[in-house]
């Protein structure tokens, strides 16, 4: 017995499968893959995330983007999904298939899971970087108090820089602000091999 193939769709019929449904969908190379599903340990990070930043942003004349803003990805495309976006430049959209997306990000945010980890670090980053604006990259880790920074320089490599403790505090270097650790992992509780993290408190022994 043979094994069961997955459809294959065209870019005509994910677009609107993607602008009719509620879930996330990503498209690549005729398959079409679900980005929703979120753990409760992925949707409390990403809302501590969006209610530390947004004021700080908001009173500087930046923007803040949830995951269900398109982004569109010149080599990848016709757009992904992150988690969070952000820019201090005056947004621009492109319409594709009847919806908008961003075309010029600074700063992208993925939290990662074990299912999409491998992904977010490799093959996603990499055509990531096929966006003009986009130079610096947040990789946040929901099991554990870990952050991945990685910033474009002028060369055009990309400096790669690990935050582990809650007293860490990240320098958003295109934002020009300040993300500590304890406001990320805020009423996050992790399994009894990592550290609980109560709410607005730092552990000193991490």
């Amino acid at each position: 017995m043979s094994a069961e193939t997955k459809p294959k769709y065209t870019l005509a019929e994910y677009l609107e499968l993607d602008a009719k449904s509620a879930e996330r969908l990503e498209y690549w190379q005729g398959e079409i893959f679900s980005m929703s599903g979120a753990s409760a340990e992925h949707a409390e990070i990403e809302g501590n995330l969006m209610a530390f930043l947004k004021p700080q942003l908001t009173a500087r004349g930046c923007r803040i983007f949830p995951a269900d803003m398109r982004i569109k990805v010149p080599t990848m495309p016709p757009y992904r999904y992150g988690d969070l976006s952000a820019l201090c430049d005056p947004a621009q959209f492109e319409e594709i298939g009847g919806v908008d997306a961003l075309i010029n990000p600074a700063l992208i945010i993925e939290i990662l899971s074990p299912s999409t980890e491998a992904y977010d670090r490799g093959d996603k980053f990499t055509h990531y970087k096929s966006i003009p604006s986009f130079c610096e990259y947040l990789l946040v880790a929901q099991h554990r108090p870990h952050l991945s920074q990685f910033v474009r320089q002028e060369d055009g490599s990309w400096l790669q820089r690990e935050f582990n403790d809650l007293k860490d505090a990240v320098q958003l270097s295109t934002l020009g602000c300040e993300l500590p650790l304890s406001a990320v992992y805020q009423n996050v509780f992790f399994a009894p091999t990592a550290s609980v993290i109560p709410p607005a408190v730092q552990d000193d022994n991490v």
